[in-house]
């Protein structure tokens, strides 16, 4: 069994037990697979408190089983995260949709999360409806560009739309089967030293 990359959460139980934070803790733990006593060990609790904690992440689907150990007539339970990051839907904290056209700027920040909000929440479910993963047939173009000048950004920003128009005449079809494409800017943040 393989481990996501990334596992989107939508259920508010699940994204609970998860924010406790001995049993976040005890996921940032599991980078790797280990048992109650390892854990333990690594966190200074005890196993007890530990397989405690283990059972209820185990039942909210955010860790699993790895390996069974035996040392001498004692079986040791290794466990592991689910997958190797998680991310909160946006409708965990908001049950209505964050619908990005109830945001008059386009232009604006609130626009920009609530198309990446909209992302999380549609990429994270059609990931998660097929038993085991299915690949998606996604793109991602992810890139730094520095700009001289604003001028410089409103010509680049003019061009890419321009391209963009182009491109999208050229491939859609009424009849085709509907994909999102979504291209978005902002202002890298610096990086901590």
């Amino acid at each position: 069994m393989t481990v996501d990359d990334i596992r989107v959460l939508t259920d508010p139980a699940v994204v609970e037990a998860a924010l406790d934070p001995i049993r976040a803790s005890i996921l940032e733990a599991l980078a790797e697979p280990g048992s109650a006593a390892t854990v333990a060990a690594s966190i200074g609790l005890t196993r007890q408190k530990v397989n405690y904690h283990l059972k209820t992440l185990e039942a909210h689907g955010l860790v699993e089983s790895a390996e069974e150990r035996v040392w001498g007539g004692i079986t040791e339970r290794f466990v592991r995260r689910a997958a190797r990051r998680f991310v909160v839907a946006p409708g965990v904290l908001q049950p209505t949709d964050l619908n990005p056209d109830a945001v008059a700027d386009r232009l604006s920040a609130a626009y920009l999360i609530a198309v990446g909000a909209r992302t999380v929440s549609e990429v994270g479910a059609l990931a998660g409806r097929t038993e085991p993963p299915a690949r998606l047939p996604t793109l991602t173009v992810d890139t730094v560009i520095g700009f001289r000048s604003a001028g410089d950004r409103a010509a680049f920003t003019a061009d890419l739309q321009s391209a963009l128009a182009e491109l999208v005449a050229r491939y859609h079809h009424d009849d085709g089967r509907p994909h999102r494409l979504t291209v978005s800017s902002y202002p890298r943040p610096k990086e901590s030293s």
